[in-house]
């Protein structure tokens, strides 16, 4: 009997821990370990910000998966320690024969002062009712959505929200400047220099106003500290800056840097079994950039690591890989969405953002559909 050891339940976590179940030894342990009761996809943030239900109707109990074979351990990591392939949980030693580090990026709220005070996070899941009630009772002024640091994940998410807002607003009659800020030079740096500038002309013309190289130091009430000048707002939603977890970064994974580093294909770290997935690491492109930190990948991410550890087990060879290549939704309004799709291993990367529509909207609803029932089963 050989036990896989995986820490966190997002997307790669999962993903890596259903493809594990179904290609394993039925005497095979598949172990999970996450702090949270329930899932719910990272995209439903920026519904729950408007649809009081939004939340719990994507959420799923993590228990279910133990119908298809899978051990939840609900507890928090008190440490990682890689070249034993072990983790302390909630003060108990859980080892593995394999390891595969899923915890994704931590939010890093205390890095900005004043934002835990001042600023709406709408990547809290749990402050979903207080942004929901201040958009609510929001009667008119200057809306500001923050970027407050980079990377972060979803990159898209910012400006759907505004232009989620925009037409809430405009449905109530609601007259309000609309701005979004970041630290970077680009909107999506990913879309590159052309694509960017296309998507930040669609902002424009939508009313959305893009405030580019705009690293705030500061929350005051009324105003961003942004160097020595101010934003100014009435209502200020935003988007924290993340870091590797902790515990992570006490392991060694990291060897010092940001995130961890893995084979960009393989996944492997440089602990001998021990793989990591997903937002909780940096994986570097031909162009300079890193890959984005998104869904899609950290579960294409956990479908490959699953069917190289299933082979490593039998004694086979190991031949999945991680190809780089994925699809995000961006809704723009309107009943629509953008789609953009990418190669982003090639050299250079090869993204695309497809023209909104509504068919990209299903297919993003879709999307959460089909995975949540090939996990949970409902």
């Amino acid at each position: 009997m050989r036990r896989v050891l995986i820490l966190g339940g997002g997307f790669g976590g999962i993903a890596a821990a259903v493809g594990l179940r179904d290609r394993l030894e039925p005497a095979d342990e598949v172990v999970l370990v996450e702090r949270r009761p329930t899932f719910v996809m990272g995209l439903r943030k920026n519904w729950g910000l408007l649809d009081p239900g939004a939340i719990a109707a994507g959420e799923r109990p993590y228990s279910l998966l133990a119908e298809r074979g899978i051990t939840v351990v609900q507890g928090g990591i008190d440490a990682i320690h890689p070249a034993d392939r072990a983790a302390d949980v909630d003060g108990r030693r859980l080892t593995g024969d394999a390891l595969i580090v899923a915890l994704g990026a931590e939010q890093d709220v205390d890095r900005i002062p004043g934002f835990r005070e001042h600023v709406i996070n709408v990547y809290d899941r749990n402050q979903s009712d207080r942004g929901r009630a201040a958009i609510a009772a929001f009667r008119g002024g200057r809306l500001l959505i923050g970027i407050f640091g980079t990377p972060y994940p979803c990159p898209p998410a910012p400006f759907e929200l505004a232009l989620l807002l925009r037409d809430r607003l405009a449905e109530r009659g609601v007259d309000a400047t609309l701005q979004v800020f970041s630290p970077l030079p680009m909107s999506l740096p990913i879309l590159g220099q052309a694509g960017c500038s296309t998507f930040e002309l669609g902002l424009e013309l939508s009313g959305v106003e893009f405030l580019r190289e705009r690293q705030a130091t500061a929350v005051e009430p009324g105003a961003v500290v942004v160097g020595e000048s101010r934003l100014s707002y009435d209502l200020l939603l935003g988007v924290p800056p993340h870091r590797v977890p902790r515990v992570v970064a006490a392991s060694g994974l990291t060897d010092g840097g940001a995130w961890v580093k893995v084979d960009s294909r393989t996944l492997r770290t440089s602990f001998p079994g021990v793989y990591a997935i997903g937002d909780v690491t940096a994986v570097p492109l031909s162009n300079g950039q890193m890959l984005p930190k998104a869904g899609a990948f950290a579960q294409a991410e956990g479908e490959a690591v699953a069917s190289r550890i299933a082979d490593e087990f039998a004694g086979r060879e190991p031949s999945a890989t991680f190809a780089g290549e994925g699809t995000c939704f961006m809704e723009t309004g309107g009943g629509t969405a953008a789609m953009v799709t990418g190669r982003f291993y090639a050299d250079p990367p090869t993204v695309r953002l497809a023209d909104p529509a509504p068919e990209h909207l299903a297919a993003k609803h879709a999307f959460e559909g089909d995975r949540l029932r090939a996990w949970f089963g409902r």
